[in-house]
């Protein structure tokens, strides 16, 4: 590992990683080239999914081929009068009908009070997003000329389509610009410096287009799609993650700066330094997205792959590219806070480190009361509330959306979203009056045939995607399995929901413990000890659940109204808190780890959280305002998971990294790193801290880990080039 940090870092080579890293976003822009993904989040159910089957034999009827635009129109004021209605049906066997599918729509449905009127277009499936979108608006212009005092919605199958296309048009760039702005400016403002900023953000900027290409081109070679929500939050991962690795690396760099005066040998020693901490923080992370594999649902799958590929290009870019650029600078890039060759540790005057001597007197006290704090703001977790109908799911509410509200209002609220039935032909007329019978079934008619099979149209008496509904298609599917052979299905949207929902809890029952197993693998495997990685995940869960309790209170205030979280945003969120959180306490238990080899548990501890602590309090704040960038796309999903990370983020970085874990590593002391026996100390170093103690009565100056830093070879005092 020597040889290649020398290659990184020396004048004759340091370049050639530059130039390699150059040449390979060259080729991949050039062979893939940057696209957007502008698609809505698909539902990615298994086959096996009940609703799944039904589309499938669905593709075997007549209007396999056919969609369908909904036209509401809604009165400002009292009842649509008989004028209005005849002209309706006038737009319906005219120009509306020579846009058909048939050349023919059937006349305007009204709602029993009067005031709402609907008309069903059938369409031709169009798979040009702009020709469908021209088309749309022609439905539109067409519907609602001539018409005073009515309002005209375009919903339905063609009118969601339509407009979630528009609502993802060009998110991927506001995302990216947002992101790009947040992370400048929190980087200017950690550096204080006008330039140097612009290197960690210029490398993870580069980083994070490739990574869109590479993970949009292993994607492609499984059969995974990426649609808009899964990019978006790749790019804000691999900004966060980066740049979360950029400055543990520049920040031992400074350090190492005053300890060597050649740049190229400082960073040598940066990289051994910070290099396991990044590679085992981002192999935790990427190990844990890939965990995602091994859900039902394809959307979880593809945000897996995508989000780990993000990571390991970030991580290749943190350690090999920005290395090679930062020393191509003098010591200057750091003006006016240069880091000069012999200068005062940093370290020892940190306040970081005062707090950690603080704790270290009461640890049993400071533990107590942080799991105190965890717990209160935890307590939102008894109201949580789980599941988003797809009119919930949007910031600002499309046209579709709307007018799919002001129809569930007219008419039945099962009329937006019927069942769907599929059973053998001769048992049609038996299960129709079977589903008729149901509560919460309003209607059940027999429709389309073919030689073997019927379909039955379900119209429900609840909302779309509510208990209610679920509970309907539940006992709909227990009274078709005693209806003749028991082969009737039940599809459509409600449906469709449901087994999301039940697919999302198998996920989750599976990944969860999965990752938890993993991550403490990871930590053992890397701190050779079994208590300290335990009670890593301890702290690290406990601000999970702290963090879903504070974000359903911040959820239920006027700033926001949700309803509920949707039914991923638990599974994507533990998964994101987990493994970046234990990021933060890999940065510190790896440093104390180090340190406490010549300074001893508590003064390693201390030390470690003086070392690490400005940095890792950067890192949080920057990782978490990245993460609530995500809440400038139009879903309310990625809005959730965008708060929640960026609480839990601010929990494990303010309070469970700075003061629980610390206090927990005093409370156990030798054994937080049990059952390896902590090795033979630096006498002379101990004796320093005990003189400086002693001589400042109780002072806060922390020696240097170990005699290393002591130390200096003829090549270490060499002039800096």
């Amino acid at each position: 590992m020597s040889a290649l940090r020398r290659f990184l870092t020396s004048a004759k080579t340091s370049w050639i990683m530059l130039v390699l890293a150059a040449v390979a976003a060259a080729v991949l822009f050039g062979v893939a080239g940057s696209e957007e993904s502008e698609t809505a989040p698909t539902v990615g159910l298994p086959d096996t999914a009940e609703s799944v089957q039904v589309d499938q034999l669905r593709e075997n009827f007549p209007s396999a081929d056919s969609t369908s635009a909904l036209l509401v129109f809604a009165s400002d004021s009292g009842e649509l009068d008989d004028e209005t209605l005849a002209l309706i049906d006038a737009k319906a066997f005219g120009e509306l009908a020579n846009v058909s599918r048939d050349g023919f729509v059937p006349p305007a449905q009204v709602s029993e009070d009067g005031t709402v009127a609907l008309l069903v277009v059938p369409l031709e499936p169009e798979p040009d997003v702009a020709a469908q979108t021209e088309r749309a608006q022609q439905l539109r212009d067409t519907a609602a000329a001539d018409l005073d005092g009515v309002r005209v919605y375009l919903t339905g199958a063609e009118g969601f389509e339509v407009d979630i296309a528009a609502v993802f048009a060009g998110a991927d760039v506001t995302l990216l610009l947002t992101t790009v702005i947040v992370v400048a400016v929190l980087l200017l403002v950690t550096y204080r410096s006008p330039w140097l900023w612009l290197v960690p953000l210029a490398v993870i900027g580069l980083a994070d287009s490739l990574a869109g290409i590479v993970a949009r081109q292993v994607a492609g070679a499984v059969g995974v799609q990426l649609d808009a929500s899964i990019t978006g939050i790749l790019s804000v991962l691999v900004f966060g993650a980066g740049t979360n690795y950029a400055l543990l690396l520049i920040a031992r760099y400074r350090d190492e700066l005053r300890l060597y005066e050649s740049r190229r040998i400082a960073m040598q020693e940066a990289l051994r330094g910070a290099g396991p901490a990044i590679i085992a923080s981002g192999s935790t992370v990427a190990l844990a997205l890939l965990t995602l594999l091994l859900a039902e649902l394809a959307g979880n799958r593809a945000l897996g792959l995508a989000c780990a590929v993000g990571i390991v290009v970030a991580m290749i870019f943190a350690l090999f590219v920005l290395p090679a650029a930062l020393v191509l600078f003098g010591r200057g890039l750091f003006w006016p806070y240069i880091p000069r060759y012999g200068s005062a540790d940093a370290i020892s005057r940190s306040v970081w480190g005062k707090l950690g001597r603080g704790v270290s007197r009461r640890p049993v006290v400071v533990a107590t009361a942080g799991f105190v704090v965890l717990g209160a703001m935890a307590s939102g977790l008894f109201f949580v509330q789980t599941g988003l109908s797809q009119n919930d799911r949007f910031l600002q509410k499309p046209e579709a959306v709307q007018g799919q509200e002001v129809l569930a209002e007219a008419f039945s609220a099962g009329t937006t979203s019927p069942a769907v039935v599929i059973v053998p032909l001769d048992e049609a007329e038996d299960a129709a009056s079977a589903l008729a019978d149901l509560d919460g079934v309003d209607a059940a008619t027999v429709g389309e045939t073919t030689d073997d099979l019927a379909q039955i149209d379900v119209t429900l008496d609840a909302g779309a995607e509510t208990d209610a509904a679920f509970a309907t298609v539940e006992s709909m599917r227990a009274t078709l399995d005693d209806v003749g052979s028991g082969e009737g299905l039940v599809g459509g949207l409600d449906a469709q929901a449901l087994d999301v929902s039940n697919a999302q809890a198998r996920d989750q029952a599976l990944i969860i413990p999965l990752i938890l197993v993993l991550v403490f693998v990871v930590l053992v495997v890397l701190l050779r000890a079994i208590v300290a990685p335990l009670l890593l995940l301890l702290a690290v869960v406990a601000s999970f659940f702290s963090a879903i309790g504070l974000s359903w209170w911040i959820f239920q205030s006027p700033l926001f109204g949700f309803p509920a979280i949707d039914t991923n945003v638990l599974l994507f969120s533990f998964l994101f808190l987990v493994a970046l959180g234990v990021d933060y306490s890999i940065f510190l238990v790896t440093r104390a780890k180090e340190e406490s080899e010549h300074l001893g548990i508590t003064e390693g501890m201390i030390r470690a959280l003086a070392a690490t602590g400005a940095v890792i309090t950067s890192a949080g704040i920057l990782l978490a305002a990245v993460f609530a960038v995500l809440g400038v796309l139009p879903l309310i999903t990625l809005t959730q998971i965008g708060t929640i990370v960026c609480i839990g983020v601010l929990i494990d970085t303010l309070l469970v990294r700075t003061v629980v874990v610390p206090a927990l590593a005093f409370i156990t002391k030798d054994r937080f790193w049990w059952p390896r026996t902590p090795a033979v100390r630096d006498a002379d170093a101990l004796a320093h801290v005990a003189s400086a103690s002693a001589g400042r009565g109780g002072s806060d100056d922390l020696a240097p880990s170990g005699t290393r830093r002591a130390r200096r070879t003829e090549s270490d005092r060499r002039p800096s080039p």
